[in-house]
Protein backbone atom coordinates (compact mmCIF):
# COMPACT_ATOMS: atom_id res chain seq x y z
CA UNK A 1 0.00 0.00 0.00
CA UNK A 2 1.65 3.09 -0.99
CA UNK A 3 1.84 6.24 1.49
CA UNK A 4 -0.20 9.03 0.78
CA UNK A 5 0.19 12.21 2.88
CA UNK A 6 -3.60 14.01 2.87
CA UNK A 7 -4.07 17.46 3.57
CA UNK A 8 -6.79 20.26 3.79
CA UNK A 9 -5.73 23.11 1.79
CA UNK A 10 -7.02 26.74 0.86
CA UNK A 11 -6.24 27.44 -2.95
CA UNK A 12 -5.34 31.35 -3.74
CA UNK A 13 -7.27 31.46 -6.31
CA UNK A 14 -7.32 35.11 -7.95
CA UNK A 15 -8.23 36.96 -4.41
CA UNK A 16 -10.85 34.40 -3.56
CA UNK A 17 -10.15 31.11 -0.80
CA UNK A 18 -11.02 27.42 -2.60
CA UNK A 19 -11.31 24.74 0.03
CA UNK A 20 -9.75 21.46 -1.20
CA UNK A 21 -7.65 18.52 -0.76
CA UNK A 22 -4.50 17.88 -1.72
CA UNK A 23 -2.96 13.99 -2.01
CA UNK A 24 0.20 13.50 -2.27
CA UNK A 25 1.83 10.16 -2.02
CA UNK A 26 5.23 9.53 -1.30
CA UNK A 27 8.05 10.24 -3.91
CA UNK A 28 5.01 11.37 -6.70
CA UNK A 29 6.59 13.29 -9.41
CA UNK A 30 3.37 14.46 -10.55
CA UNK A 31 -0.26 16.40 -9.55
CA UNK A 32 -3.02 16.69 -11.39
CA UNK A 33 -5.90 19.21 -10.59
CA UNK A 34 -9.25 18.70 -11.13
CA UNK A 35 -12.16 20.74 -12.11
CA UNK A 36 -15.50 19.46 -11.59
CA UNK A 37 -18.78 19.48 -13.81
CA UNK A 38 -22.19 21.51 -13.26
CA UNK A 39 -23.06 22.00 -9.72
CA UNK A 40 -20.44 19.75 -8.58
CA UNK A 41 -17.82 20.20 -5.59
CA UNK A 42 -14.45 18.90 -4.06
CA UNK A 43 -16.68 15.44 -2.41
CA UNK A 44 -17.56 14.44 -6.14
CA UNK A 45 -17.77 10.85 -5.30
CA UNK A 46 -16.74 10.07 -9.35
CA UNK A 47 -14.07 12.65 -8.68
CA UNK A 48 -12.84 11.23 -5.13
CA UNK A 49 -12.90 7.63 -6.75
CA UNK A 50 -10.92 8.88 -9.86
CA UNK A 51 -8.07 10.67 -7.27
CA UNK A 52 -7.95 7.77 -4.86
CA UNK A 53 -7.08 5.78 -8.18
CA UNK A 54 -4.95 8.08 -9.18
CA UNK A 55 -3.08 8.11 -5.78
CA UNK A 56 -2.39 4.58 -5.57
CA UNK A 57 -0.79 5.11 -9.14
CA UNK A 58 1.39 7.37 -7.37
CA UNK A 59 0.67 10.72 -8.85
CA UNK A 60 -0.48 13.51 -6.67
CA UNK A 61 -4.19 15.21 -6.48
CA UNK A 62 -5.77 18.13 -5.86
CA UNK A 63 -9.45 18.15 -5.56
CA UNK A 64 -11.10 21.97 -4.81
CA UNK A 65 -14.07 23.60 -5.52
CA UNK A 66 -13.97 26.03 -8.42
CA UNK A 67 -16.78 28.46 -6.53
CA UNK A 68 -17.04 30.32 -3.01
CA UNK A 69 -19.59 28.67 -0.21
CA UNK A 70 -21.72 31.73 -1.21
CA UNK A 71 -21.54 30.79 -5.13
CA UNK A 72 -22.12 27.56 -4.45
CA UNK A 73 -25.60 28.13 -2.94
CA UNK A 74 -26.10 30.56 -5.61
CA UNK A 75 -25.56 28.25 -8.23
CA UNK A 76 -27.36 25.52 -6.47
CA UNK A 77 -31.04 27.76 -6.92
CA UNK A 78 -29.75 29.84 -10.19
CA UNK A 79 -26.97 27.55 -11.66
CA UNK A 80 -25.76 30.95 -13.47
CA UNK A 81 -22.38 30.09 -12.11
CA UNK A 82 -22.08 26.46 -13.37
CA UNK A 83 -21.62 27.26 -16.82
CA UNK A 84 -19.86 30.63 -16.56
CA UNK A 85 -16.80 28.87 -18.12
CA UNK A 86 -14.17 32.00 -18.33
CA UNK A 87 -14.86 32.11 -14.12
CA UNK A 88 -14.19 28.86 -14.18
CA UNK A 89 -10.89 28.44 -15.93
CA UNK A 90 -10.06 32.07 -14.66
CA UNK A 91 -10.02 30.00 -11.38
CA UNK A 92 -8.70 27.11 -12.78
CA UNK A 93 -5.29 28.69 -13.76
CA UNK A 94 -4.94 30.70 -10.25
CA UNK A 95 -4.98 27.16 -8.80
CA UNK A 96 -2.44 26.35 -11.12
CA UNK A 97 -0.26 28.94 -10.59
CA UNK A 98 -0.74 28.32 -6.82
CA UNK A 99 0.67 24.52 -7.26
CA UNK A 100 3.59 26.02 -9.30
CA UNK A 101 5.00 28.57 -6.40
CA UNK A 102 3.75 25.97 -3.53
CA UNK A 103 6.94 24.72 -1.33
CA UNK A 104 5.51 20.80 -1.77
CA UNK A 105 4.08 20.94 -5.04
CA UNK A 106 6.39 23.32 -6.99
CA UNK A 107 8.39 20.87 -8.19
CA UNK A 108 6.07 18.53 -9.65
CA UNK A 109 4.68 18.14 -13.22
CA UNK A 110 1.06 19.90 -13.58
CA UNK A 111 -1.94 18.01 -15.70
CA UNK A 112 -5.74 18.76 -15.58
CA UNK A 113 -8.11 16.40 -15.30
CA UNK A 114 -11.98 17.99 -16.31
CA UNK A 115 -15.03 16.89 -16.08
CA UNK A 116 -18.17 18.12 -18.12
CA UNK A 117 -18.21 22.07 -18.49
CA UNK A 118 -15.23 21.78 -16.08
CA UNK A 119 -12.93 19.78 -18.86
CA UNK A 120 -13.74 23.25 -21.11
CA UNK A 121 -12.44 25.48 -18.24
CA UNK A 122 -9.13 22.88 -18.40
CA UNK A 123 -8.77 23.08 -22.25
CA UNK A 124 -8.74 26.87 -21.33
CA UNK A 125 -6.45 27.02 -18.58
CA UNK A 126 -4.23 24.95 -19.93
CA UNK A 127 -4.14 26.91 -23.12
CA UNK A 128 -3.48 30.24 -20.55
CA UNK A 129 -0.55 28.52 -18.50
CA UNK A 130 1.17 26.40 -21.54
CA UNK A 131 4.56 26.40 -19.80
CA UNK A 132 2.69 24.73 -16.68
CA UNK A 133 -0.03 22.19 -17.87
CA UNK A 134 1.46 19.48 -19.39
CA UNK A 135 -1.33 17.16 -19.98
CA UNK A 136 -5.41 17.34 -20.23
CA UNK A 137 -7.54 14.19 -19.61
CA UNK A 138 -10.98 15.38 -20.01
CA UNK A 139 -13.89 12.93 -18.98
CA UNK A 140 -17.63 13.09 -20.77
CA UNK A 141 -16.01 16.92 -20.75
CA UNK A 142 -17.86 19.50 -23.17
CA UNK A 143 -14.61 20.70 -24.78
CA UNK A 144 -16.53 22.90 -27.15
CA UNK A 145 -17.47 25.24 -24.80
CA UNK A 146 -13.31 26.15 -24.71
CA UNK A 147 -14.13 28.21 -28.03
CA UNK A 148 -11.00 30.05 -29.81
CA UNK A 149 -8.55 28.45 -26.93
CA UNK A 150 -9.32 25.11 -28.28
CA UNK A 151 -6.26 26.46 -30.98
CA UNK A 152 -3.95 26.92 -27.84
CA UNK A 153 -4.20 24.00 -26.46
CA UNK A 154 -0.29 22.61 -26.33
CA UNK A 155 -0.54 20.10 -23.78
CA UNK A 156 -1.30 16.11 -24.48
CA UNK A 157 -4.89 15.71 -24.28
CA UNK A 158 -7.03 13.06 -23.99
CA UNK A 159 -11.01 13.29 -24.75
CA UNK A 160 -13.06 10.41 -23.19
CA UNK A 161 -16.65 9.83 -23.56
CA UNK A 162 -19.26 7.14 -23.38
CA UNK A 163 -20.25 5.34 -26.09
CA UNK A 164 -24.20 5.96 -25.84
CA UNK A 165 -23.25 9.83 -25.52
CA UNK A 166 -23.83 10.41 -29.10
CA UNK A 167 -23.97 13.91 -28.92
CA UNK A 168 -21.07 15.01 -26.60
CA UNK A 169 -19.17 12.32 -28.79
CA UNK A 170 -19.94 14.36 -31.88
CA UNK A 171 -19.19 17.89 -29.79
CA UNK A 172 -15.93 16.82 -29.28
CA UNK A 173 -14.97 15.45 -32.48
CA UNK A 174 -15.80 18.99 -33.55
CA UNK A 175 -13.62 20.19 -30.69
CA UNK A 176 -10.55 18.03 -31.48
CA UNK A 177 -10.52 19.42 -35.31
CA UNK A 178 -10.17 22.67 -33.77
CA UNK A 179 -6.98 21.68 -32.27
CA UNK A 180 -3.60 21.41 -32.90
CA UNK A 181 -1.90 19.53 -30.19
CA UNK A 182 -3.48 16.20 -31.95
CA UNK A 183 -5.90 15.31 -28.93
CA UNK A 184 -6.80 11.64 -28.87
CA UNK A 185 -10.27 10.61 -28.32
CA UNK A 186 -11.20 7.85 -26.91
CA UNK A 187 -14.93 6.06 -26.42
CA UNK A 188 -15.60 3.98 -23.59
CA UNK A 189 -18.23 1.00 -25.59
CA UNK A 190 -21.52 1.01 -23.38
CA UNK A 191 -21.15 4.40 -21.43
CA UNK A 192 -23.70 7.08 -20.66
CA UNK A 193 -22.61 10.73 -20.07
CA UNK A 194 -21.65 10.23 -15.98
CA UNK A 195 -20.41 6.41 -17.06
CA UNK A 196 -22.40 5.01 -14.00
CA UNK A 197 -22.27 1.51 -15.80
CA UNK A 198 -20.41 -1.42 -14.87
CA UNK A 199 -16.59 -1.15 -15.14
CA UNK A 200 -16.73 2.00 -17.34
CA UNK A 201 -15.59 4.77 -14.35
CA UNK A 202 -12.68 2.21 -14.22
CA UNK A 203 -12.05 2.21 -17.94
CA UNK A 204 -11.57 5.85 -17.57
CA UNK A 205 -9.50 5.76 -14.61
CA UNK A 206 -7.12 3.07 -16.69
CA UNK A 207 -6.86 5.40 -19.04
CA UNK A 208 -6.14 8.72 -17.21
CA UNK A 209 -3.45 6.69 -15.24
CA UNK A 210 -1.33 5.60 -18.57
CA UNK A 211 -2.18 9.35 -20.27
CA UNK A 212 -0.89 11.51 -17.14
CA UNK A 213 2.02 8.42 -16.55
CA UNK A 214 3.26 8.67 -20.10
CA UNK A 215 3.13 12.79 -19.97
CA UNK A 216 3.86 13.69 -16.64
CA UNK A 217 5.79 10.70 -15.15
CA UNK A 218 5.57 9.13 -11.92
CA UNK A 219 7.31 7.38 -8.63
CA UNK A 220 7.43 3.75 -10.27
CA UNK A 221 4.92 1.31 -11.62
CA UNK A 222 1.72 -0.15 -9.09
CA UNK A 223 2.55 -2.40 -6.52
Amino acid sequence: MRAVAISEVSVDAAGEQLAGFLALPADTRALVLFAHGSGSSRFSPRNRQVAQRLNSAGIGTLLFDLLTADEHCIDEVTREYRFDIDLLARRLAAAVDWAAAGPATAPLALGLFGSSTGAAAALIAAARRPLQVKAVVSRGGRADLAGDELAHVSAATLLVVGGEDQQVIELNRAAAARMHCAPQLQIIPGASHLFEEPGTLDAVVDLAIDWFRRHLGHRRQED
